[in-house]
């Protein structure tokens, strides 16, 4: 909230507080008040967002470590997460040498870097590592990652064909993003199928000749296909591994190789600065982008053990090719098959997935969860992807962790069923963020404003709205993407690895510090409150395993129904709250007098989204859910079927017999799915009117671009509500349900102050004015006195333009200028001598005024970059989002008055410039990103 839009009428003071004992309720309402708002005011270390910190290459010295953390202490950074990484293609590397991950000179240099930290006050968090997932060369051949990958090869008989065993192996190479160059191949199995397959005794079990060297196939007349399976052990490289820590990736799903890799890292830290918990406060896993890893030596008879039955006749025809990140190969191959041997298939497949999840979380996910106990060190895992529930995995994490990303879209319209598009959380926000409420965590960390093309397009605008919606997705503290380690001799534009231009040659960079006092006041509030859904939703995940398998988040291949990620949105732009739900919750949760509860979440209405599997726990305890007057609605599809092959005939009576008698519960409903003409709003709202759904705050006019979540503290009722546009301003009525006798604040937290929001009638209804990127904090407490805020409809009616013409003086990145006497306002890319600048740009005008009566306002009119405007040489503030209006009472003069307008830009524009930059070719013109819009475009107006 800008300062200008603030009417000041009273001011208090907060006296000393007596003892809490021997004060009535309501005075200890009103501390609870304060105690926040002191938080609120003066955020703590863990409240500021931390800075990934990729330590390019190990080309590191103590001197810039610690020229880096002043750095990034002065700007208001709260931690750093160490992040050894190879060095950037791009970059030169001058004279630095690279030492080696768990060397003693890294240790050394590790070491250093946590006491320096410790000094300035910042938290050090360290990666498990290098790169991601994360192994070495050291790695042992059994111990490194293996896949079992599919091959197909057409046949036609009659035909009596000699294969060699080699040949088959080379030809299976799955076309992933980071291969390793020394992988072991293997033949494991050899199947010949008619190609329209209808049932398992057609197939021609062949195993018995997969260790030949040359392999004779008598084909019988007809179209035929070769299934064939090869075992491939060390197929991936680490992603980026700095020196000492590339090479083949370690095999997620053998407990041994796991506890080996943990333990030679703290092993090395235990003797060269103690336990790592006493230097760290967490040690991080990133994303487990395995590439479609999916084995183990003892895959097969644990699969039989847990599953009751032989995977072996199956897997051929249950797995996909696969390519990169384990994205399944859109190409046709192998045999057509009869829909009721495929469901006999989908079947199988769920059971495989469901045996590579529990693998994997009983080999490594607690495997390092023991190691981080043992070490006195908190857990932070990215803990989903092709090998996790995107809820269940996160549940016993210390610190369980999300993904924000940035990109040009965001702050745009958003479209239907589009999950990805105008959107910044990842999908699997809201199921890291369930998982932490469901176990009473209110710590939600996030890898945020991650940026991998739009680099130095990145506004502070659009990193403003990246981060609102991060927060709206459940998110409370921010672990930037991120900061280079860069000195500062390196050429322009440094040592780039991924990020956004976090740096300080960036010319937005001194402002930087507006938005992290700003997101570090939001998150000390919500690390402190409790945030509140009433509504919960259950995905059909056992559908999707079934014909997909699990899919790579963060960003699935697949959201089945494609609605499915949009609904949590939709909740609370209704004014609701919502959480996911597993199976494993419900089965556990208290579905007593119509409500879930599990630990201290409760919701009051369930959304079943188009699910035809649910295994029979699951419906048996949404039976008694249902019996005890539960609000469940099944969307589009009621569940028939159990998941799984093993007795699925006896199992699938079980379920449809439990969903006949869900459905006799009074409150139990069956809804169509939202229609993309329609919308999800009014598909909602409808489910609301339904029920008559109490809400926690209600629009007059709901958008998909205005959102809200809804946080208690005590007595103290909390919203942050959000506009996510770029372009227009939201103005809205808001009905918010609180307890009687509270009055409506506003905490501003660019500025830390608070004001009494005025009301429009009730003392609940309140009148909102969001501009472009905006947002606000409104907490009802039992306060009754302060200085109090008002909207206004707009900043003042427009009374007169400031012409110009300007004195345009051009201060470009690269130390040049340029100065332009008689400018006239215009986008600087519509200009050919304008189009590349990027630096920072001074707009200097004089008007006249006959009166100065009745002006209250300068607006600038549209404008791309951030505004710092002087009025007669006094300084009236600084806009780097919305609308760029300022107060100019006490500045403006009768007759004469002076204008000087300095517009910092990002730097998209001038790599256009410089085609044989290295980075700039790589991030801006090999992706081929358009000219940005810059500049001051007005009109300028004075207003009042």
């Amino acid at each position: 909230m800008k300062r200008r839009n603030f009417v000041k009428i009273s001011g208090t003071g907060i006296m000393g507080l007596p003892l809490l004992s021997s004060l009535p309720k309501q005075a200890l309402d009103f501390i609870d008040a304060d105690t926040l708002f002191r938080a609120f005011q003066h955020p703590d270390t863990q409240a500021k967002p931390f800075v990934r910190w990729w330590w390019n290459g190990l080309r590191i010295t103590k001197k810039e470590i610690a020229r880096e953390l002043g750095l990034l202490k002065q700007i208001g950074v709260g931690g750093v997460e160490i992040n050894s990484i190879r060095f950037p293609e791009t970059a030169d590397p001058l004279n630095y040498e690279p030492v080696q991950w768990l060397s003693r000179e890294w240790l050394d240099i590790v070491s250093f870097t946590a006491d320096q930290a410790k000094k300035l006050g910042l938290i050090c968090d360290i990666i498990v590592g290098s790169g991601w997932p994360f192994g070495g060369k050291f790695v042992k051949r059994e111990d490194q990652t293996m896949i079992m990958a599919l091959g197909t090869r057409e046949l036609k008989g009659p035909l009596t064909v000699t294969l060699s065993k080699q040949e088959l192996e080379k030809s299976v190479d799955p076309p992933i993003g980071f291969k390793y160059d020394d992988p072991q191949k293997k033949l494991m199995s050899l199947r010949l199928v008619p190609s329209q397959l209808r049932e398992l005794k057609e197939v021609v079990d062949m195993d018995g000749a997969a260790q030949k060297e040359q392999i004779t196939i008598k084909v019988p007349e007809g179209n035929h296909v070769l299934y064939y399976l090869v075992q491939i052990t060390g197929f991936m490289a680490v992603i980026h591994g700095a020196p000492g820590a590339d090479g083949p990736v370690l095999n997620h799903f053998n407990k041994s190789a796991v506890s080996s890799y943990l333990n030679r890292m703290s092993d090395a830290f235990d003797v060269s600065m103690g336990k790592i918990g006493t230097r760290f406060r967490s040690v991080f896993v990133d994303s487990l982008e395995l590439e479609g890893a999916n084995w183990v030596d003892d895959f097969y008879s644990e699969f039989e053990k847990r599953r009751q039955y032989s995977l072996k006749p199956y897997l051929p025809f249950i797995l996909f090719k696969t390519g990169k990140m384990g994205k399944i190969l859109d190409e046709r191959y192998g045999s057509e098959i009869d829909a009721k041997f495929k469901e006999d298939l989908d079947r199988v497949r769920y059971d495989f997935e469901l045996t590579k999840m529990e693998l994997f979380h009983e080999r490594f996910l607690e495997t390092y969860l023991e190691w981080c106990k043992r070490n006195k060190v908190r857990s932070r895992m990215q803990a989903y992807g092709q090998e996790m529930h995107p809820l269940d995995s996160a549940l016993q994490l210390d610190i369980p962790e999300c993904e924000t990303w940035i990109s040009p879209s965001i702050g745009q319209d958003t479209k239907a069923f589009n999950f990805t598009y105008a959107t910044a959380p990842c999908m699997v926000n809201r199921f890291v963020s369930s998982a932490a409420r469901l176990m009473g965590k209110k710590l939600v960390s996030c890898e945020e404003i991650t940026n991998t093309s739009f680099v130095f397009n990145a506004s502070l605008e659009h990193i403003k709205i990246t981060g609102d919606q991060s927060n709206l997705s459940g998110v409370t503290h921010s672990i930037l993407h991120g900061f280079n380690y860069s000195p500062p001799e390196a050429p322009f534009p440094g040592w780039i690895r991924y990020g956004t231009f976090f740096n300080e040659r960036n010319p937005w960079w001194p402002y930087l510090n507006k938005w992290i006092h700003y997101k570090s006041r939001l998150s000390a509030v919500f690390q402190r409150a409790t945030l509140m859904s009433d509504v919960t939703v259950y995905h059909p995940l056992a559908d999707l395993w079934s014909r997909r398998g699990l899919q790579r988040d963060p960003w699935p291949d697949l959201a089945y129904p494609d609605y499915i990620y949009n609904i949590w949105e939709a909740v609370h732009q209704c004014g609701n709250g919502c959480d996911y739900i597993s199976d494993r919750i419900i089965q556990q949760a208290d579905l007593s007098d119509g409500m879930i509860r599990y630990n201290n979440r409760s919701y009051s209405l369930l959304l079943v989204v188009e699910t035809e599997s649910m295994p029979e726990a699951t419906a048996n305890a949404l039976k008694q859910y249902a019996r005890s007057g539960g609000r469940l609605v099944f969307i589009g599809k009621e569940p028939d079927k159990a998941p799984g092959f093993y007795q699925y005939e006896q199992r699938n009576a079980a379920v449809r017999s439990a969903v006949g008698e869900i459905k006799k519960g009074a409150k139990v409903r069956v809804v169509q799915p939202p229609e993309k003409q329609v919308g999800l709003i009014e598909w909602f709202r409808s489910i609301q009117k339904l029920y008559n759904l109490p809400v926690y705050v209600q629009f007059s006019n709901p958008s998909s671009l205005v959102s809200q979540v809804y946080y208690r503290y005590n007595d103290l009722d909390l919203f942050f509500i959000t506009n996510s546009s770029l372009t227009s301003t939201k103005v809205f009525y808001s009905e918010f349900s609180v307890a009687p006798g509270k009055t409506a604040w506003l905490w501003d937290p660019e500025t830390g102050q608070r004001f009494i929001y005025k009301t429009e009638g009730p003392y609940n209804r309140l009148k909102i004015r969001l501009a472009p990127a905006q947002s606000v904090l409104i907490v009802f407490d039992k306060h009754r006195t302060g200085d109090t805020f008002a909207v206004k409809e707009q900043a003042g009616k427009l009374r007169q333009v400031v012409e110009g013409p300007w004195k345009l003086s051009l201060n470009f990145i690269d130390g040049s200028k340029k100065t332009i006497p008689d400018f006239q306002l215009k986008d600087f890319k519509d200009d050919g001598s304008l189009k590349d600048f990027g630096g920072v740009a001074l707009y200097e005008t004089a008007f006249t005024l006959d009166g100065i009566a009745g002006y209250e306002y300068l607006n600038l009119g549209s404008v791309m970059g951030i505004s710092e405007v002087s009025l007669n040489g006094r300084t009236l503030g600084v806009r780097w989002y919305g609308d760029h209006t300022y107060e100019v009472k006490g500045a403006l003069k009768q007759g004469l008055n002076q204008l000087s307008i300095k517009l910092t830009t990002t730097l998209g524009n001038y790599m256009h410039s410089i085609p044989n930059n290295k980075d700039a070719k790589k991030w801006v013109l090999d992706r081929k990103q358009p000219l940005q819009s810059i500049g001051v475009m007005g009109p300028v107006c004075m207003g009042g």
